[in-house]
């Protein structure tokens, strides 16, 4: 237990959190600097509802010009990120603020990149250009999950070949986020379940490594079991505010880094990039997709993993220890299965009414090793036949 890594920790987002914090983004952009922002958004049921013409009046109120980018779809498109550069260099815009959850932040950061580089946005994704600089971004959270707010990630999906791509990058840090739990309270019940399994994957990647600093590793399962009863109660009673703060607030601690200083790397992330090609091809939630794969690669894994995946089952589900840590492993593996089907999650491909084919999964197991290029994992290093089976056990 414990490691003498070099791991580092840079969170600069101002986070503005509590009931009435979208009250404070005139105030906000003001201090940046803003002059003329891209208002960047997804559904129309905040145009509907009158949150975003409550929003722009706000902006409005501090003589701050604004355009308006909306159209945003889980697993964000290249094609409209694009728009958004070509929308930003043509009104001569100096911020970005998104209104939204991970999937909005992703694209205005995919903007943000574009818009100081004269190249294919899709240049930095595929890591044919390293990038040097993006525009500022601030964001208004109206559904926790990602963390992109507060994270370095950026992730975006290319219609040409369905292909899921991310960038890290400090540049693309929030400058300020604005969470007032309460925005999440009309989302449906799907949608929070989806987003409950995305933040505990975040901690769960980074507790999946070789060696975790014992301090972090006790933050990580105090996060995933708060976060795991505050998921039920959120679902039970969705106006329940101290369950979707905590949700809120653990969406954005999850990913920002914190939960992996002390540790021996930043990370394992096969779940997150075996699932980044299924609901690539497929187009399903991310987190429904974690929620499918996670369980088929710790099952893989279990040989080498058992020991780490008994100790989460302990400390996080309660678990009884025993003197075979394979059989407590494997229990901890049926006990998140469970939980994922208890919060109406599925934990097969098939339970998302997708027959994969043999044909597919090769497909998906191709473009996740980058075409026999890379491997993926941290302690089992997983190549294209192994993350090929992994999908097998999952479907």
């Amino acid at each position: 237990m414990g490691c003498n890594s070099l791991t580092s920790y840079y969170a600069p987002t101002k986070v503005t959190f509590g009931p009435g914090a979208e009250n404070e983004i005139g105030k906000a952009l003001k201090k940046e600097g803003a002059t003329r922002v891209l208002v960047h958004y997804g559904s129309e049921r905040i145009v509907k509802s009158g949150f975003l013409g409550k929003i722009l009046s706000l902006i409005d109120a501090e003589g701050i010009y604004h355009v308006e980018l909306g159209g945003v779809v889980p697993n964000p498109r290249l094609s409209l990120a694009k728009k958004g550069i070509e929308l930003y260099k043509k009104e001569n815009l100096d911020f970005i603020l998104a209104i939204g959850g991970g999937s909005v932040i992703d694209s205005a950061k995919c903007i943000a990149y574009g818009t100081c580089y004269d190249g294919d946005v899709w240049d930095i994704y595929t890591k044919k250009h390293a990038p040097v600089k993006a525009n500022p971004i601030g964001c208004i959270l109206t559904m926790a999950a990602a963390g992109s707010e507060m994270s370095d990630s950026s992730v975006i999906t290319n219609e040409d070949g369905n292909l899921k791509r991310g960038s890290n990058s400090d540049y693309v840090r929030l400058r300020f986020a604005l969470e007032n739990p309460e925005l999440t309270m009309t989302l449906p019940p799907y949608q929070t379940s989806a987003a409950v399994v995305d933040i505990m994957m975040h901690t769960m990647e980074r507790y999946f490594v070789k060696d975790t600093m014992p301090l972090t590793q006790e933050f990580a399962f105090s996060l995933c079991r708060e976060v795991l009863k505050a998921g039920k109660a959120a679902i039970k009673t969705p106006d329940d505010y101290d369950a979707r703060a905590t949700i809120m607030w653990a969406s954005s601690v999850s990913h920002n880094g914190f939960t992996a200083l002390g540790n021996s790397t930043r990370g394992d992330w096969a779940s997150h990039q075996i699932e980044h090609e299924l609901s690539g091809m497929y187009d399903v939630a991310h987190g429904a997709g974690l929620a499918v794969i996670w369980p088929a690669w710790a099952k893989f894994v279990l040989p080498e993993m058992k020991d780490k995946i008994a100790l989460f089952g302990y400390n996080v589900l309660g678990i009884n220890p025993t003197d075979d840590k394979k059989a407590d492993a494997l229990k901890c593996i049926e006990k998140m299965e469970e939980f994922y089907k208890e919060i109406g999650m599925p934990v097969r491909i098939s339970d998302m009414g997708i027959n994969a084919t043999d044909e597919e999964l090769d497909t998906m197991a191709e473009k996740c090793s980058f075409f026999e290029t890379r491997t993926v994992g941290d302690v089992v290093k997983l190549g294209k036949q192994e993350i090929l089976e992994i999908y097998r056990l999952a479907r």
